[in-house]
């Protein structure tokens, strides 16, 4: 068979130029790589620079190089115009004319550097690239042409990879899914199938030690989670979604698309379902908090499972949210679906329970997911999984936060109650060179730093990696069969010493609501006292609370280390009753109001303390304190009214809920209580017996009273 191109053969080509000039997504894609690579071409030419910092011009040039050399060959076999094949003949040859000159570049962290890059995972990122755009112009090159680029690039590019760094080679990890994939394509690319089978099948050629194979095994949990969480798995798909074009075109009867019981496709769209509604992936882990479904990883993998796995209006509404697709045989499939959708519905994945480990075994992602009347979407998620790092690979890249049962809320297209994120300025090259900024370990990773339950204020699992990589959490309940009344509860144990906690979110339509509202009941278990705070993390104006406090006149940390060493002590509140805080976000209101007991308070925080450099977001969080044993927290987060400032409009500034208590908590059940203006009393059980009992009929009596009801959850006035 004559060579063909590695991801889009001679006739699928052809098939794409007919998108050129339509108003399609295909077309539109078509017009912006066009105009970006022309634009590349003519004010940056051919220029390989030397050595430089992560993030900075040397290191940014040559991504762009490998970037526009990749959408150059997909231009020249669609549109035949010479210009793109003559700019990546003339990149390759300049690359291979001094790539064998150069000493290795200088590694910044644990990571072994490549020449090109301080890290050989940008290098295999270069050599994928680049090795796709020397597949579609390699039927043009004479034989002097292919000798020098192959041998005095690509093949010392796959030793460097395969020998010198044989250990990062074969490790199952993100980055070794780069490394094999880059080997494998760049073998395709130069028809050397013995590359290609190291990629595939590991350096010992067993699918398990390494390869391809071995990472599509035992990178994701069942459900396609993969440990590190959203932001780095949507990294990961690239690699994936090329390799296996490339396979499935030069070795069909491997059938990679239903290898391991179709595991591309579960793994993609383990991605896709835990995205908010307006597209951003949550952040778990350490993410950036803008990363989204447009990623080009998610493109990719949106297209392909259209074109390859199943044609569905939730694939549709996310296409046609993302606005894009990938310029390939499958988004053309994608986006000719898209112009002939009469109406395309916004994706919804609805509720769901993904789970982490191996087997599923260790713990996983709890989503409550309820659209109303008006097409708006809630959306709440805790997580409970294993520690987010992959410690085998590198200690520096422990990605794991400490922070299980965190709590993520999202509706009236926005995040509510959130995550932080990760604490980098990616390739800023002044903010610490790009990389991890020193207060992601001191502020972002603790406990503190996220919208769960802080022990003594010090960080789960005493931020010690091993120990924190031994436990995990574990599913209590999910049920979401009906959208009145859904419920997700979540169990840790032994994150802190003797403390036992179980978290449970409602998401329950209430008559007089206008939102559904989203009840949090956070239930500890401790033999010994301690002091418990439940911090929330919002963005807006503080409206107004039900409780007296008292701002300081001074600022000062909140603590000294576990991560309340960077939060300002703005003002705190003493409470024996229920505390209601509201806030104005954007065009809406938001009023959390949360159980307390006797001395409890409300501390009001502002993250930027002990932060010379700046490197932190000022953002606002609440923090709820109680000293005790056992303790339940629970709180109501009520969406309501309206704010257009443009037109000095304010409706429904004040909401219905006014109070929230504890009925009573045991082994058995918790039952609470929540209040409204109108004099209405909403009351909810949660069963707190094992999963083997959830189904039976409960009975409890608190001071007196008597609640029953069936299931894991319910309603009980």
């Amino acid at each position: 068979m004559s060579y063909q191109p590695l991801l889009l053969n001679f006739d699928e080509a052809a098939e794409l130029k007919t998108a050129l000039g339509t108003p399609t997504l295909l077309g539109r894609a078509l017009a912006r790589d066009i105009d970006k690579t022309d634009r590349y071409i003519a004010e940056i030419g051919i220029e390989v620079p030397g050595h430089g910092e992560a993030g900075g011009y040397e290191h940014n040039r040559h991504k762009q190089n490998y970037i526009h050399m990749d959408m150059a060959g997909r231009l020249f076999l669609i549109t035949g115009d010479v210009r793109y094949r003559d700019y990546i003949v003339d990149m390759l040859t300049a690359y291979a004319t001094v790539y064998p000159t150069l000493e290795s570049n200088v590694s910044r962290d644990t990571n072994p550097p490549g020449r090109l890059f301080h890290q050989t995972l940008n290098e295999n990122m270069w050599m994928l690239y680049a090795s796709c755009a020397y597949s579609c112009v390699y039927h043009t090159l004479d034989d002097a042409q292919k000798a020098h680029i192959e041998n005095d690039l690509f093949k010392q590019m796959i030793e460097m990879f395969v020998v010198t760094y044989a250990h990062d080679f074969d490790i199952v990890h993100n980055h070794g899914l780069w490394a094999v994939a880059a080997v494998g394509i760049c073998g395709y690319a130069i028809n050397d199938q013995a590359s290609v089978d190291k990629a595939l099948y590991g350096l010992k050629l067993d699918s398990v030690s390494g390869g391809f194979l071995a990472q599509l095994n035992q990178l994701f949990s069942p459900d396609g989670y993969y440990m590190e969480g959203p932001y780095y798995h949507r990294f990961a798909l690239r690699p994936i979604y090329l390799f296996a074009e490339a396979i499935e075109r030069r070795q069909p009867d491997l059938g990679i698309y239903e290898f391991n019981d179709s595991v591309i496709k579960t793994t993609s769209y383990a991605v896709f379902k835990t995205a908010f509604p307006d597209g951003t992936l949550p952040a778990l882990n350490d993410s950036s908090k803008t990363i989204s479904i447009n990623d080009e990883g998610v493109i990719m993998a949106t297209s392909v499972c259209y074109h390859r796995y199943e044609q569905t209006e939730t694939l549709l509404g996310m296409a046609n949210h993302q606005q894009d697709v990938w310029v390939h045989s499958s988004g053309k499939t994608l986006s000719d679906a898209v112009a002939n959708a009469e109406s395309i519905a916004p994706f919804n994945w609805g509720s769901l329970f993904v789970t982490d480990g191996p087997q599923g075994e260790k713990g996983g992602v709890g989503i409550l997911r309820h659209r109303d009347a008006q097409d708006d979407d809630t959306m709440a998620l805790i997580w409970f999984g294993q520690h987010g790092s992959d410690h085998q690979y590198h200690s520096a890249l422990d990605h794991g936060h400490y922070d299980g049962l965190h709590l993520s809320v999202f509706n009236r297209g926005q995040e509510v109650l959130h995550d932080y994120g990760f604490g980098r300025w990616v390739n800023v090259e002044p903010k610490f060179g790009g990389r991890y900024i020193p207060e992601n370990k001191s502020y972002c990773k603790q406990t503190v730093a996220h919208n769960t339950v802080v022990v003594d204020q010090k960080t789960q699992n005493n931020f010690n990696t091993a120990l924190a990589e031994s436990k995990f959490g574990s599913k209590h309940f999910f049920n979401a069969k009906r959208a009145q009344l859904q419920g997700m509860s979540g169990r840790i144990q032994g994150y802190y010493d003797g403390v036992d906690m179980q978290r449970s979110i409602l998401i329950a339509e209430i008559d007089e609501c206008e939102k559904p509202l989203v009840i949090d009941i956070y239930k500890i278990e401790s033999e010994q006292p301690h002091q418990y705070d439940l911090p929330v993390h919002y963005t807006g104006q503080i409206i107004r609370t039900d409780f007296d406090y008292q701002t300081s006149p001074t600022l000062k940390a909140l603590g000294s280390d576990n991560g309340y060493q960077h939060l300002w002590h703005l003002g705190a509140g003493n409470v024996s009753d229920s505390s209601l805080v509201s806030w104005l976000h954007g065009n809406s209101y938001y009023s959390l109001i949360t159980s307390a007991s006797e001395d409890s308070q409300v501390i009001f925080a502002r993250t930027g303390a002990n932060d010379p450099d700046f490197n932190l977001r000022s953002e606002p969080a609440l923090i709820f304190r109680q000293s005790g044993t056992n303790h339940v927290f629970a709180s109501v987060l009520e969406t309501h009214g309206y704010f257009n400032e443009s037109i000095e409009a304010s409706v429904g500034a004040r909401g219905v809920v006014t109070s929230v208590k504890v009925l009573g908590s045991d082994t058995v059940a918790t039952v609470i209580e929540i209040n409204t203006t109108s004099g209405a009393r909403y009351q909810f059980a949660i069963s707190n017996l094992d999963e083997a009992h959830h189904d039976e009929e409960h009975t409890v009596e608190f001071f007196g009273q008597r609640f029953q009801w069936t299931g894991a959850f319910g309603r009980v006035d």
